[in-house]
């Protein structure tokens, strides 16, 4: 068995660096291809990360039970942790496609096409209340995602996401459903989710969306390979 680093970043974190979603994000040419799947579900985390050209942004990106072919808020976080290496890592390639990069201020966003995302089934409840009330039990479906106005006017959301088939009862940010979202509604968000992430979102086309957030980075990990 080899040990190999695992460093952790939480992604969509609040103005005040709190709450976020970990992140894993694994070198890939120290872990085989099909050792990923179970590395990603020893972790524990909703994704993890494996970057297998830093400078060409060519990575992996796996569940605890599957691989993913795109998803938010790894690829947020990743394109985060690049920069913070020294990488200027424009675009991330991803076997959905590629993925830009951008930045502005504290803000690191990517863009991507909403189709590539899981499928959601999709909730609008009357208040941001009754999205917090809201008992992940209740919710069967394979991506649950449940959001209402805060403000209509200003582009503001409250939302929770349940993705129990991942074995995640509940994801607290979610990138790729902040793009469907947004898509859906034909404008740009501000979507807190779970305990307090935050994630913000413009529109390009109809097949071009962004999101993106702050990311802070958290206590490194070992995992035995």
């Amino acid at each position: 068995m080899t040990t190999v680093d695992v460093h952790v970043v939480r992604v969509f974190v609040d103005p005040s660096g709190d709450f976020g979603n970990p992140l894993g994000i694994v070198d890939g040419t120290l872990v085989p291809t099909q050792a990923r799947l179970r590395v990603a579900a020893a972790l524990g985390y909703s994704e993890t990360v494996f970057v297998d050209d830093p400078a060409s942004g060519r990575l992996q990106i796996f569940s605890a039970t599957a691989e993913m072919p795109f998803a938010g808020h790894p690829t947020v976080g990743v394109a985060w942790w690049l920069h913070s290496q020294g990488y200027d890592t424009p675009v991330l390639r991803v076997p959905a496609g590629e993925v830009l990069v951008s930045r502005s201020g504290d803000i690191t966003s990517v863009q991507a096409d909403p189709s590539w995302g899981s499928t959601f089934t999709w909730y609008e409840l009357p208040t941001p209340d009754a999205v917090l009330a809201a008992d992940p039990g209740d919710y069967s479906d394979d991506h649950s995602y449940l959001w209402s106005w805060i403000s209509e006017t200003d582009g503001t959301i409250r939302a929770r996401m349940f993705a129990p088939a991942m074995g995640v009862p509940e994801d607290e940010a979610t990138g790729s459903a902040a793009t469907q979202l947004t898509a859906r509604l034909g404008r740009p968000l501000h979507i807190t989710q779970g305990a307090g992430s935050e994630l913000h979102t413009t529109v390009i086309s109809p097949t071009a969306v962004t999101v993106g957030g702050r990311v802070s980075a958290a206590p490194p990990r070992t995992i035995s390979v």
